[in-house]
């Protein structure tokens, strides 16, 4: 495996399921005795599950003005009796 010229490098599919890295998950680099090591990112409070941190990344970007049945009928279009 080869590092990109901007420095990237492709975890493996089985590696990345077996670790529970998931896309959008945070990582951070560990070195220690010349050892580069990739881990899930530490936070300082008690993170959810990823469907949890889906919902609260799309909390508030909601702003529509239209009611339930002006979704609808806007999503079935004009109807064949108003003409």
């Amino acid at each position: 495996m080869r590092i990109t010229a901007k420095g990237q490098v492709t975890i493996p599919r089985d590696v990345r399921e077996r670790a529970g890295l998931m896309p959008g998950t945070e990582v951070e680099f560990e070195i220690e005795a010349g050892v580069v090591r990739l881990v899930k990112a530490r936070t300082g409070g008690r993170r959810g599950t990823r469907g949890q941190e889906l919902v609260e990344s799309l909390r508030g970007h909601g702003d529509f003005k239209m009611t339930t049945d002006e979704i609808i009928a806007l999503m079935r279009g004009p109807s064949a009796d108003q003409g």
